[in-house]
């Protein structure tokens, strides 16, 4: 395994980090979610990812379960806030209550004194950013906390929070998780650099298109078993497959036949190549998928290999 700073933070975690989102606590059981987790930690990965939403905090604690026999200080876990976790008019958002209460209830399902990232899920329109950071610059000051990070922001809005921080000399943000794949670039434009004058990193999630970049739906085949056929997630598969990008997915994968490479691991080393980008968050139902994943950080695509990419992509 190979670590990157998070962002101009000090910490370091792994190229490739391993998320819960729609797998622990729901689709898959909680033994072999156990041996999928712990397995990654083997295999040099120290970043977890996890979220007070999945599953209404089922994932939060099957993560923690799993990582519990571990030294708390060799791995790295996160948790976020701000979709709804009950029917009250407080229970969602980013406001001073919700943050503080989110924090708090997923340290109890955890069994854990602190976390060391807690994200803002996405965007409060409704919470002025001050109100949001100061209490999270409060959970830094009281130990709960150790970074401060954002999920799915626009760059004028990490930029507010950037501006919000220097001006009252609260704890910056150091790291955003935002969607990013082959097929899913919106990042480069403007937030990576913008991360990157600033000193925020990114751990992005969907590396692999939510499988459309594994392979497993070649030809537009929706097969029983994948992420695909989840109802949660087979619309998004069949509109992608619809607009036709599943010819640029199956030539993409032939490419990766020819460098001699699975066609996920070039997907993932792909994502890498990115100096701004810290780590890829991966999904894994079984330990032979981690096993898989973690190869990519020994991946290097050449510059004629990018451009074919590029020319594929195009």
């Amino acid at each position: 395994m190979k670590y990157r700073r998070l962002g101009r933070a000090g910490l370091k975690v792994s190229e490739i980090s391993l998320g819960s989102w729609l797998t622990y606590g729901k689709s898959v059981e909680d033994d072999r979610a156990v041996k999928t987790i712990r397995r990654a930690y083997e295999l040099g990965i120290n970043s977890f990812d996890s979220a007070n939403v999945y599953e209404q905090g089922e994932g939060e604690k099957v993560m923690a379960k799993a990582l519990r026999v571990f030294p708390r200080e060799s791995y790295v876990i996160t948790t976020k806030a701000f979709w709804p976790m009950g029917e009250g008019v407080n229970d969602r958002g980013l406001s001073r209550k919700h943050v503080f209460e989110q924090l708090h209830a997923s340290l109890k399902r955890m069994e854990l004194d602190y976390v060391d990232i807690f994200y803002c899920h996405r965007y409060d329109p409704e919470t002025p950013v001050e109100e949001t950071l100061r209490t999270i610059d409060d959970m830094i000051r009281q130990g709960k906390v150790l970074y401060a990070g954002v999920s799915e922001w626009t760059a004028a809005q990490i930029q507010e929070a950037i501006t919000v921080a220097d001006r009252y000399l609260l704890d910056r943000i150091v790291v955003n998780q935002p969607s990013y794949s082959m097929l899913n670039r919106y990042i480069e434009d403007e937030i990576i650099p913008l991360s990157a004058k600033h000193g925020i990193g990114q751990v992005v999630f969907s590396p692999l298109s939510q499988g459309l970049l594994t392979g497993k739906y070649r030809g537009g085949r929706i097969p029983e078993g994948t992420r695909g056929a989840n109802p949660e997630i087979n619309r998004w598969i069949k509109d992608m497959i619809a607009t036709g990008v599943i010819a640029k997915v199956d030539a993409l994968e032939d490419l990766a036949n020819e460098l001699g490479v699975t066609f996920p691991g070039m997907a993932l080393a792909w994502i890498l190549r990115q100096d701004n980008v810290v780590s890829a968050l991966v999904g894994a139902t079984r330990p032979e998928q981690v096993e898989e994943n973690v190869k990519a950080v020994e991946i290097q695509l050449s510059s004629d290999t990018l451009e074919k990419i590029e020319e594929i992509l195009a």
